[in-house]
């Protein structure tokens, strides 16, 4: 068996033939610390912004992604920010298409998001589907005074009129291809790569 096969089986979906790693874990920490500073700056945040600023994790992936940024941006204002966990499952347009039955994990928002300023967070946007039900999911938990969007890839293709405010890396992909982000917490493996997948989901 191929080393390629073997990594696979190990951290890939069944089926992926990996083309290419588009980021190792070592340019997937220096676009966090970016992207920790580009939200620092774009709120101004400091012990006193941090009680009208939150960062939703958006499951799965994006629940880590989110940690590691709240982590950084606690280190460079020496104050923490609210961390929220968000499941939009419920709210995707085309779930009952999609999954026979459906799997839905935690939502947990420990903080009121009335009147405060979101950034939600994702690995990968793709259609602008799962974005948009992260939105819905968001608006009938409270009135947040504005949301932002951030992801790690921004594959294009879109779908909708969804667009990231926050973006690590813009990879334009084909029709068969994906992007699989891969986080060491959940993962053990950490990176980005462009593999071939028989069919692409909508996401």
């Amino acid at each position: 068996m191929s080393c390629q096969k073997i990594v696979n089986l190990i951290f890939m979906e069944p089926n992926d033939v990996i083309k290419a790693q588009l980021m190792t874990a070592r340019d997937l920490e220096r676009t966090l610390q970016r992207m920790a500073r580009q939200i620092v700056e774009m709120f101004d945040l400091d012990e006193t912004r941090s009680g009208s600023f939150g960062l939703i994790g958006m499951q799965s992936r994006g629940v880590f992604i989110a940690s590691r940024l709240e982590k950084i941006i606690q280190t460079i204002t020496g104050s923490a920010v609210p961390l929220g966990i968000l499941d939009a499952t419920m709210y995707r347009d085309d779930f009952r298409m999609r999954l026979k039955q459906p799997v839905v994990r935690e939502t947990k928002i420990d903080f009121d998001i009335d009147g405060r300023d979101l950034v939600l967070v994702d690995d990968v946007l793709f259609t602008g589907r799962t974005t948009r039900a992260g939105l819905d999911a968001l608006t009938d938990l409270g009135r947040p005074a504005s949301v932002h969007f951030l992801v790690i890839v921004d594959r294009g293709l879109r779908e909708l009129p969804i667009k990231a405010d926050f973006v690590g890396r813009k990879i334009p992909t084909l029709p068969g291809e994906e992007v699989r982000v891969r986080i060491a917490e959940m993962d053990d493996q950490e990176g980005v790569w462009l593999v071939e997948h028989p069919t692409t989901p909508t996401t």
